[in-house]
């Protein structure tokens, strides 16, 4: 929030302007979901005042100063840029100064689309947006205008439903179409022997994923540049190794971070991540959770997959894509055993390293799973 002032009969009315806030670095805008005050209720400082869908997470804006909600800028289901004006609080006794009011940007208007009563009653028959039926011509649109406009579209297979995003999910699409057209990818991929891990996990009670976890963050420390990101023609390298870890919930994915996870005991990323994936899935998760990841790990083992080609979460360097374990012959000493065995697929921005370089950080992860005597600290 922000405070303006305006000075009236020698007295001082602050105005505090409700703003959108950031809630990761690359975010540019979010949706307002849902207002707890109504204009005029009075408001504490610390009290939310309305919810926020952005970044895969729900996020209450709390008030920053007592008084009265004075204006709804933003109704629910809009979409404001960051930094964008909410709403306005007054003094409890203050009424708002209309020079105040700051209004949200607004959309572009739009132009009047001219048709004809005939093409408009047409058009409502069959469910035509007439300002496509405008994209395909000039001037007025005419009934024979809306006729092509339909046999066109019925030529195409009919649709059974349009489900429209929400405003986590629309976030979610336009994060990850960024990340693959303005990052260039490449996908490495290695078999791993699970003996080591899954004999531990059964002795320690620990999941696959706080074992990979714990271990990727030691990686990361013996390879730096993996745990970096590309801006503005450099690459800068994280101080802290901040591993996200992938949840899939019914608003979609989210990606927790476990923060400072290669100074953590095995214990301690075991008991982290349990609290941030029931936070996840009962939709809790605040700010903090899910900022400054630096380093991704993503599971679809329990989907029975095998390899796939995970996408970087940006600004991050790297992801890593877990596949299923299963069981298969392989040779050890010239003998032929059964192992159970898992496929790491590593997707890295080419612009910070080249595959010589990943590859090495995916062997020391192999490395760590197959051969490293572990703990239950």
């Amino acid at each position: 929030m922000s405070e303006d002032s305006a000075t009236k009969r020698g007295r001082v009315k602050v105005v505090t302007n409700i703003l959108m806030p950031r809630l990761s670095l690359t975010m540019e805008k979010g949706v307002v979901s849902h207002w707890y005050k109504k204009e005029g209720e009075v408001v504490k400082r610390g009290e939310p005042l309305l919810e926020v869908d952005s970044e895969k997470v729900v996020y209450d804006v709390e008030a920053q100063t007592d008084g009265v909600l004075r204006k709804i800028l933003a109704s629910e289901g809009e979409e404001v840029p960051v930094a964008g004006v909410l709403g306005i609080i007054t003094g409890v006794d203050e009424a708002l100064p209309e020079a105040a009011v700051t209004p949200v940007a607004s959309k572009p208007r739009r132009e009047r689309v001219l048709a004809s009563p005939a093409a408009k009653r047409l058009a409502r028959e069959y469910g035509v947006n007439l300002e496509k039926v405008q994209e395909t011509m000039k001037g007025r649109i005419t009934e024979e205008a809306v006729k092509r406009f339909i046999s066109r579209a019925e030529a195409v297979p009919r649709l059974k439903e349009s489900i429209s995003l929400t405003g986590m999910q629309k976030v979610a699409a336009e994060r990850v179409a960024s990340s693959y057209r303005k990052t260039p990818h490449c996908t490495i991929t290695m078999e791993i022997d699970m003996s080591n891990a899954i004999e531990y996990g059964r002795s320690s009670g620990f999941a696959y994923t706080v074992i990979l976890t714990k271990l990727v963050a030691s990686a990361l420390t013996e390879h730096p540049l993996m745990n970096s990101t590309f801006q503005d023609d450099q690459i800068k390298v994280f101080s802290e190794v901040n591993v996200g870890v992938a949840v899939a919930t019914e608003k979609g994915l989210v990606v927790p971070v476990v923060h400072h996870a290669n100074e953590m005991s095995f214990r301690e990323v075991s008991s982290t991540l349990k609290n941030l994936v029931q936070k996840a899935r009962e939709g809790r998760l605040v700010r903090e959770d899910l900022k400054d990841g630096t380093f991704t790990i993503t599971n679809l083992g329990m989907f029975g997959v095998d390899t796939f080609t995970p996408i970087i979460n940006p600004p991050e360097a790297a992801i890593l894509g877990v596949g299923r374990i299963v069981e298969k012959p392989i040779v050890v000493n010239q003998e032929i055993k059964i192992k159970p065995t898992a496929q790491l697929s590593l997707s890295f921005d080419h612009r910070i390293v080249d595959g010589a370089p990943a590859a090495r950080f995916l062997r020391r992860i192999k490395e760590l799973l197959e051969e490293t005597p572990m703990s239950n600290t």
